[in-house]
């Protein structure tokens, strides 16, 4: 098959999109992405990309790429992330005719935020008379409300009334979670036009430990998070909770990642005087995850009390059942009741610090071989519900057999 993948986002920058058409391309398909110029998580253009010099024409493996101009995001919380999201829609939609060459059976669109990404894909199902597959893997307008965004109703309305022009126009509509394909069917749009499609981890779970050596992770029971600290994470209630457990000594809270709050939580932590027993590494590279993983004895998952998260599995879900660890999850909803089902870890309600400095206490306490049984039904968990071949495997089914 001709597929042509409608993105805002691709290589170099870091997006399951990628392990997608790697996959269908490597399947013996013939793999066209329609992106725009490289800019994210820093906001300014990828060395080598500029507006100017493009590149607006390349192949990654045996991937065509074809990309339009666009606004970087710029700073962190600055109003070009706005302009960001209207120029990629804006130029994709108005260069379409002229940069989309050619015809295609199917077309596909991944959609994390922005939603807009939707629009050249719609206008490009029109124009190449293809189907259009929709991946919704960040709802919106729920998505906008529940980081506070927006909170105006009335925007929020004609939000979404956009996206159910965009559902209505799509021929598939792909969740990654079962508690958006029950969101979205309440809206009117048939139970036969929607598929539960779930992510998968990314391929450092499966590659090498290498030879790293990071002198400041703590000797006793780690509890590592990694991943994005921002407001969706609820890092008071982590914060809280690790104050709640401050005479443990052996309990570790270690931290990977960057984001808006980590600031504050650093500001938080000094003040609480929880310098021993809570640690910020910083940013790490895919390729060292697997090494920091090994070091942990459980990793720790959090999300604030929200309506969208309760229906949210998060995309780390999947990294951590994959990594064969045990979970600590602070979270309600579709994510929680997949730890519970499977018993891969200890759930607690979502920010309820006391609750869950007690499931932390309560799993350092396990021996050895209960932490590395519940790590193991974590990983046969993965392989059974979310590996990467099986999953793309029913995408391409879906794709082949689609009348």
């Amino acid at each position: 098959m001709k597929i042509l993948i409608v993105t805002q986002y691709f290589w170099p920058e870091q997006f399951k999109i990628n392990d997608l058409c790697i996959e269908l391309a490597e399947r013996g398909h013939d793999v066209t992405v329609y992106t725009g110029l490289p800019n994210y998580p820093a906001g300014a253009f990828f060395k080598g990309f500029g507006l100017l010099k493009g590149p607006y024409h390349q192949t990654f493996g045996k991937i065509k790429i074809i990309r339009v101009p666009m606004i970087a995001r710029g700073p962190k919380k600055s109003f070009r992330l706005a302009l960001n999201y209207f120029s990629y829609f804006f130029m994709a939609s108005c260069l379409a005719p002229f940069l989309v060459r050619g015809k295609f059976d199917r077309i596909f669109v991944y959609q994390p935020s922005p939603v807009t990404v939707g629009i050249p894909g719609v206008l490009l199902k029109y124009l190449k008379r293809a189907p259009l597959f929709f991946w919704v893997s960040d709802l919106w307008p729920e998505t906008l409300q529940a980081t506070g965004v927006v909170n105006n109703k009335t925007v929020l309305s004609i939000i979404q009334k956009f996206v159910l022009i965009l559902y209505n126009h799509s021929d598939r509509v792909l969740v990654t979670s079962r508690g958006f394909y029950q969101k979205i069917e309440t809206l009117g749009i048939s139970s036969k036009k929607l598929l539960y499609w779930p992510q998968w981890s990314d391929d450092f779970a499966k590659t090498p430990l290498g030879d790293l050596n990071d002198s400041r992770l703590p000797s006793g029971f780690i509890i590592m998070f990694a991943g994005n600290i921002g407001t969706s994470q609820d890092f008071p209630t982590i914060v809280k909770a690790a104050k709640i457990l401050e005479k443990e000594s052996h309990i570790h809270f270690v931290i990977l990642g960057d984001g808006l709050m980590r600031s504050w939580a650093e500001q938080q932590i000094k003040e609480l005087g929880l310098e021993k027993n809570f640690h910020f590494l910083g940013r790490k590279s895919i390729e060292s995850m697997p090494y920091y993983f090994s070091k942990a004895d459980v990793l720790l998952i959090s999300l604030t009390d929200t309506e969208l998260f309760s229906i949210t599995i998060p995309g780390k879900l999947q990294s951590y059942l994959a990594s064969g660890k045990p979970i600590l999850a602070s979270l309600n909803g579709e994510g929680a009741e997949i730890i519970k089902r499977t018993q891969a870890g200890i759930t607690c309600p979502a920010s309820q610090p006391e609750k869950l400095a007690e499931a932390a206490l309560f799993l350092s306490k396990l021996s050895k071989e209960e932490i590395k049984k519940m790590g193991a039904r974590a990983l046969s968990c993965y392989q059974k519900e979310f590996d990467k071949n099986t999953v793309i495997s029913l995408l391409e089914k879906e794709l082949e057999s689609f009348k």
